[in-house]
C-alpha cells in the first residue's frame, strides 16, 4: 500500500510540476488538482462531449454523514465512502476517490491492447467455462466482448467503462432481449450503439418501458429503484466507479415522477420498447 502511494504521489507530481516533491497527498487539494488533471488532458487533445468541467452533485441530508458524487467528463463517476461530517469534506473525499481512479486509469496496464485484449478473453473464457476459440464467433458473449475490446483499442478502462454501463442498461431494461428476439446480430447491435451517447433521451427512453412496466406489474418501479438504491449504496461504500447504479437511480426516478405528473397516458406512453424506431436497429423487421 506504501508503495502504491508512493508511485501515486510520484505520478500526480509529474502532473504539477509546481508542486514541491515533498509533499503529502492527504494535504493535496484534490478539488483543484481533480480539475486540474482533466484540463491538462484536454490540452493534450482529448474531447469530451460534456466539456472539462468536474461536476460534485451533493445528496440532500440534514445531517452527516454526508455523501457527494463527482462525474469526471469522460462519464465515470465516483463518490465519497467515508464517514464525512461536512458537505466540503465528502466534495473532498468523492475527489481524492476519483483523482485515484484517474491517475491510475493512466497507467500502461490500463490501455486496451492486443495483450491486455489476449488477457482479458483468456479470463473471460475461464470465468464461464468457456473456450478462447469462441473469440472468433460474434454469436457468443465471448465473441461479442472480444469484438468490443477490439473497437476500443487504444482506450482506457475508463473509457471503455462509458460503453460498458451503456450494455449494462441496456441489459438491464430489457432492450437487450428485444434486439435479440428481432434477430439483430450482436456486432450490429455494438456497432449502433457504440455511437450513442447516454444522454436525457436515452434516459427518457428507458424511463417510459418502465412506465409500461409499472402500468402490466403495479409496484414494481419502486421495488426496482429501492434495490438501485441499495446497489449504489453498497458500490459507494467500497469505492467502485458508480455510473450504472446512478443511471439506474436517474432512470427508475424519472418515471417515477412521470406516473406522479399524470403524463403516463400523454405520447410519451404511446411509443414502446418494442418500436424498432425507438430501437434504431432492424428496421426492416415487421412489428
Amino acid at each position: 500500500m506504501d508503495n502504491g502511494m508512493k508511485s501515486l504521489q510520484d505520478i500526480v507530481y509529474s502532473l504539477l510540476p509546481d508542486k514541491n516533491p515533498a509533499f503529502v497527498f492527504q494535504d493535496l487539494n484534490v478539488v483543484e488538482t481533480l480539475q486540474e488533471f482533466w484540463e491538462k488532458k484536454r490540452k493534450q487533445g482529448a474531447v469530451f462531449k460534456n466539456g472539462s468541467l468536474v461536476v460534485y452533485e451533493s445528496v440532500p441530508s440534514p445531517l452527516a454523514p454526508y455523501v457527494c458524487y463527482v462525474t469526471l467528463p469522460g462519464g465515470s463517476c465516483f463518490g465519497s465512502f467515508q464517514y464525512c461530517s461536512t458537505k466540503a469534506e465528502a466534495r473532498r473525499d468523492a475527489a481524492r476517490v476519483a483523482l485515484v481512479n484517474s491517475v491510475f486509469n493512466e497507467q500502461p496496464s490500463r490501455i486496451i491492447t492486443m495483450e491486455f485484449i489476449r488477457n482479458s478473453i483468456e479470463e473471460a473464457a475461464a470465468s464461464v467455462s468457456g473456450s478462447t476459440n469462441d473469440a472468433e464467433d460474434p454469436t457468443t458473449s465471448i465473441g461479442a466482448y472480444h469484438y468490443m475490446l477490439e473497437a476500443n483499442k487504444g482506450k482506457t478502462m475508463l473509457e471503455f467503462q462509458e460503453l460498458m454501463t451503456v450494455f449494462q442498461l441496456l441489459h438491464w431494461n430489457g432492450s437487450l432481449k428485444i434486439l435479440r428476439e428481432r434477430k439483430c446480430s450482436r456486432q450490429d447491435v455494438i456497432s449502433y450503439y457504440s455511437k450513442q451517447s447516454l444522454d436525457d433521451c436515452m434516459r427518457s427512453q428507458m424511463a417510459l418501458d418502465w412506465i409500461l412496466k409499472e402500468k402490466k406489474m403495479s409496484g414494481i418501479l419502486a421495488q426496482e429503484l429501492q434495490s438501485s438504491l441499495k446497489g449504489l449504496e453498497k458500490a459507494r461504500e467500497t469505492g467502485h466507479e458508480l455510473r450504472f447504479y446512478k443511471e439506474k437511480k436517474e432512470i427508475l426516478t424519472l418515471a417515477l415522477s412521470q406516473i406522479g405528473s399524470g403524463f403516463v397516458g400523454g405520447q410519451m406512453c404511446e411509443q414502446n420498447m418494442c418500436d424498432p424506431n425507438w430501437l434504431g436497429l432492424c428496421t426492416n423487421l415487421e412489428t
